[in-house]
């Protein structure tokens, strides 16, 4: 009898104190939270879902016709398509692995959470459903500018057709619908968890559920969505009589991807996963050679393809052989390694070098937009890390007058972009008296055109010879550029190395100074490895930075320069503000987010291998 009332589950009573107590803590605690949730969907969440609508519609000054990919097949070709149903993969993995940690948490506990994804399911179908009332109030909303032409306009005015457009019959049944199965979805999770005896991880999965109903949902609806512009894509051409390529560019691209993962998982497999450096290299040569295939409106062959990803292994395979020489071998058996070695990298180059020309597909400003941006991190970003730790360094030690100096190096940082840009516009003026001009007179050298000379560097040190254009690095306009960034951030991650400098107990020099170790051997083993975290933070703060500058980048450019300082911001600036196609700005700017995220995610990856937290 005891043991059948033990196995029986228990009836918890619908007015518990306890369990109302806890409830009325919890809404409580939402109602805190809700105004920092609106104002960040607000001002945060709603302009980014925005910003997808306009990229998908002909947008100039007002919304124009549906055109779906269209924007983002002018900036990137083909590759657009390939990015589509890999993004639908990419929702699908993530769907997958919240599937498995959920199931590896209950099989954990010995419970079965699968009872749970009844109400997740409709849950998750009223959001869907709000998703389209959404989409189909956006353009009631939109159409009001159209509405009040001729009218005097008032807030009376806009309200009433705002109420109108909130009335809409197809708006109204859509926000009732998703409403009123939103509330269900969430009144079932609730009586299943109260009649049921849900343990109190029934809410873990009941959320884990939604998530994962969720990026189902973004897989099946992107991977429809870029399938059926494919196949417009085709109608189209077919009924213009012209031929376009999309499906061998879509599978070489997804060969490419697939190749570097299985690469990556060989490296990891290999032990290279701490060779940050080839890593990086390897990743960012093999989304090269992914490229390719949609260069030229598909005039890439798989041959092609073939023969850079076989560069890519070659130069993975040096590596490892590189590896070998460091061992304990015969001194025959180490020239053999070498010797392999060098075989090895300059077959890869062999293979490799056809990227560089061939990497420019889709619009030409924005992949040159890219490039200027590439170049703008590349020449930045090192530096400004170096000389800000060599600088806090300096400064840590006990001189006289390490506040002043401190003052002095950050105040770059603090002044206005547009003064300080202003300024080195005069520095860095082409006159023969400018400052910079006169400086290099006195050493007898001819003065140079700063800002406005748009040959390479490479061009310019070595004019004899006919360096193709992807070959001659950044314009001397940028590099300027590049010494306006550098001047300006040196200082801000001097103050910052320094308070990571302040956090590293003295007693870790002393004992290693008590062992024997120079200055050299503690700032290798002790302040790098501590100062590890400060070096992440700094490194992705200044990446990201360099990829959205803006300000004195505007001020810095000109017209004599042909575009060489005009960095991915600036393209996008240019067409939402000149060529007011909004649609394409928008669709550029998600691009480009995309693109920061991706080096993110790396910067993250790099993260776990690296830093060290204490």
């Amino acid at each position: 009898m005891t043991e059948t009332s033990s196995t029986a589950p228990r009836y918890r009573p619908a007015f518990n104190p306890r369990r109302w107590r806890h409830i009325r803590e919890s809404l409580a605690a939402y109602a805190f939270i809700l105004p920092a949730f609106l104002i960040i969907g607000t001002f945060g969440l709603f302009p980014l879902l925005f910003s997808v609508y306009v990229s998908l519609h002909r947008w100039r000054i007002i919304q124009g016709p549906f055109i779906g990919l269209a924007n983002y097949v002018k900036a990137l070709d083909g590759l657009a398509y390939g990015l589509g149903l890999w993004l639908a993969v990419l929702f699908g993995y993530l769907a997958i692995k919240v599937l498995r940690e959920m199931l590896e948490e209950a099989r954990a506990h010995e419970e079965s959470p699968w009872l749970w994804g009844l109400p997740a399911l409709v849950t998750t179908v009223g959001i869907y459903q709000l998703l389209i009332f959404a989409v189909r109030l956006l353009p009631e909303i939109l159409a009001i500018g159209e509405k009040v032409k001729g009218q005097r306009r008032t807030q009376e005015l806009f309200l009433q057709l705002l109420r109108e457009a909130w009335q809409v019959p197809e708006v109204r049944i859509a926000r009732i619908t998703g409403l009123l199965i939103l509330i269900a979805g969430i009144a079932l999770a609730y009586g299943m968890i109260r009649w049921l005896n849900g343990s109190r991880r029934a809410n873990t999965y009941y959320t884990r559920f939604i998530m994962a109903f969720l990026l189902v949902g973004c897989a099946v609806a992107t991977g429809l969505f870029t399938l059926s512009e494919i196949q417009n894509a085709y109608a189209a051409a077919a009924e213009a009589g012209e031929t376009v390529v999309i499906w061998p560019q879509v599978l070489t691209l997804s060969a490419g991807i697939v190749i570097l993962i299985a690469v990556w998982r060989l490296a990891t497999r290999l032990g290279f996963s701490g060779r940050v450096t080839a890593l990086l290299t390897l990743a960012g040569l093999c989304l090269a050679g992914g490229l390719r295939a949609l260069v030229n409106s598909g005039q890439a062959t798989p041959l092609e393809i073939g023969v850079i990803l076989l560069g890519l292994v070659a130069l993975l395979l040096s590596w490892y052989t590189w590896r070998k020489v460091g061992g304990a071998l015969s001194p025959g058996a180490m020239v053999g390694w070498v010797l392999a070695t060098i075989g090895l990298i300059l077959a890869a180059w062999a293979m490799i070098a056809v990227i560089p020309p061939a990497i420019r597909a889709g619009n030409d400003d924005w992949w040159e937009g890219l490039l200027h941006t590439i170049y703008y991190a590349m020449f930045t970003v090192p530096i400004e890390l170096i000389l800000g730790l060599f600088l806090a360094i300096l400064l840590f030690q006990e001189i006289k007058g390490r506040g002043f100096f401190r003052l002095i190096y950050f105040l770059p940082y603090i002044t206005n972009p547009v003064a300080a840009a202003s300024v080195f516009r005069v520095i860095f003026s082409s006159r023969v008296n400018a400052p910079m001009n006169a400086l290099l007179g006195v050493f007898g050298m001819k003065p140079l055109l700063w800002l406005d000379e748009p040959k390479g560097i490479l061009q310019l040190l070595l004019p004899t010879l006919d360096i193709p254009s992807w070959l001659a690095g950044p314009s001397l306009a940028l590099l300027v550029v590049c010494i306006y960034g550098i001047w300006t951030f040196a200082g801000y991650n001097t103050v910052v190395f320094l308070a990571g400098l302040g956090s590293i107990p003295r007693e870790l020099y002393e004992a290693s100074a008590i062992d024997g170790a120079g200055r050299w051997q503690q700032f290798r083993h002790i302040t790098l490895p501590l100062l590890s975290p400060t070096t992440y933070f700094l490194t992705l703060v200044a990446t990201i930075g360099t990829f959205k500058a803006f300000n004195h980048l505007w001020v810095l450019r000109s017209g004599a320069a042909l575009g060489t300082t005009d960095t991915a911001s600036i393209v996008i600036f240019t067409e939402f503000n000149r060529n007011t196609r909004y649609g394409y700005a928008s669709a550029l700017a998600l691009i480009l987010m995309g693109f920061i995220l991706v080096l993110t995610m790396i910067n993250n990856r790099i993260a776990q291998e690296k830093v060290f937290y204490g």
